[in-house]
């Protein structure tokens, strides 16, 4: 039996194939073991969304090839796509973000003739690659990817380059890959894709249609939506998100930049006002909803002026996290070319005051639950203390032993960030 390590680099739709891939060796007679172990199979699924990305996936690679230099190391993914003239010693199976369904045949042909081999397409994805998985072990929570591919090319994103057209998983194979992990004890299921609200534009429905099918399914608790672009939550998806409870108190929403300047150079397709408006609405009907986001900081062009301005509309838009990320120039893009760059240490300062400012945001959003009484579904236990998190995504510790994947209903005490202090009911 041949042993294999593998190793998830990026966003969650990666997370989701890598564990297809697992399945797949599993069933193939593969032993699964840690990436940090001696095997004799690497898979290093690699992310390219920033230059640290990059960084990170060749690091990785090299390690596995130090750990086992006998063994057979795969690279795929994004970094692979973007990177389709790489050449590292010692890499010995090349794939990109098409035939991930096909690694067991791949290793078979290596092992078989021990070549090295490269399987890369220089034409634009146009189907979607099936993938179903029916279980996530070690964890409660489990991702579903309904859908792949983006064609937003904001000005900074190498990810429609990388990741093709949008193209969407058959509505009916959706419904029953989440119904088959339900069934398999997953109460919560996240929806998963690189432009997750796009679900069904290729196919005759859309993300509306299929929000109403999934909350249908007997068993499923909590659905949650990983990511969704604002001009994507339509009146049809917000009445849904009004009407149906399962899905969760909890929306993440990329604004990217808080100045309509910084908007306009990254080709966002919204301005701040449609983004407010639309915030607003969302309000009306989820009034204590947690909105989290991703901002981008030291864009080219982004003066002090424009950067106080993204600081003061976050401020005023009170999301419950920020994730920020310093601007990372990709190959091929459209910013690579725009002047006025930002240097480095005016990124990393801008970096570390917007992490300030999202952790006196999140803080002041914890506050706002104690005293009340909130659902947790465990997740870890440890040394007698308990780990999980509401629909609203607050992490919630409870100083008591209780069972991993069951809904909780604990009383927040106190914040003792990042944590909510949870007394059980």
């Amino acid at each position: 039996m041949r042993s294999v390590g593998v190793l998830t680099l990026g966003c969650k739709v990666n997370t989701y194939e890598s564990e297809y891939v697992i399945n797949l060796l599993k069933e193939a007679g593969y032993e699964i073991k840690d990436f940090q172990d001696v095997c004799d199979v690497y898979i290093i699924n690699t992310c390219t969304v920033t230059n640290t990305s990059d960084i990170k996936s060749k690091k990785m690679i090299r390690k596995a090839i130090n750990t086992n230099p006998n063994a057979c190391i795969v690279a795929m993914g994004c970094f692979i796509e973007a990177n389709k003239d790489i050449e590292i010693e010692g890499l010995d199976i090349v794939i990109g973000n098409r035939d991930k369904s096909k690694i067991v045949s791949l290793l078979d042909e290596y092992f078989s003739k021990r070549e090295t081999m490269k399987r890369l397409y220089f034409d634009e994805t146009k189907q979607f690659e099936d993938m179903y998985i029916t279980t996530f072990p070690g964890r409660t929570r489990a991702f579903v990817k309904i859908q792949d591919g983006c064609e937003n090319f904001c000005s900074y994103c190498i990810i429609p380059y990388v990741r093709g057209k949008c193209r969407s998983k058959e509505f009916n194979k959706v419904i029953a890959e989440i119904t088959s992990l339900v069934n398999n004890g997953y109460q919560e299921i996240v929806l998963t894709g690189i432009h997750t609200g796009n679900y069904g534009v290729d196919l005759d429905t859309d993300f509306a249609t299929l929000l109403k099918e999934i909350v249908k399914i007997k068993g499923l608790k909590r659905l949650r939506i990983s990511s969704i672009e604002i001009t994507e939550l339509n009146d049809e998806v917000l009445d849904v998100i009004k009407n149906e409870k399962i899905i969760v108190n909890h929306l993440h929403i990329p604004l990217q930049a808080g100045s309509d300047e910084i908007l306009k150079l990254m080709n966002r397709k919204y301005d701040l006002e449609y983004f407010f408006a639309k915030i607003n609405k969302i309000r009306t009907i989820r009034p204590d909803i947690a909105i989290s986001t991703d901002v981008i900081v030291g864009f080219p062009g982004e003066t002090e002026e424009l950067f106080q301005k993204t600081l003061a509309t976050c401020r005023k838009l009170g999301f419950s996290k920020i994730h920020v990320f310093p601007f990372s120039e990709r190959k091929n893009t459209k910013a690579e070319l725009l002047p006025n760059k930002i240097d480095n240490n005016t990124k990393k300062d801008n970096a570390r005051r917007l992490l300030l400012l999202s952790k006196e945001l999140e803080i002041a959003y914890m506050e706002k639950f104690i005293g009340k009484d909130v659902e947790v579904l465990i997740e870890e236990v440890k040394d007698n203390v308990s780990f999980g998190h509401t629909g609203e995504f607050l992490h919630v510790k409870i100083a008591q032993e209780l069972e991993r994947n069951t809904f909780v209903k604990v009383k927040v005490i106190s914040i003792d960030y990042p944590y909510c202090i949870g007394d059980v009911r």
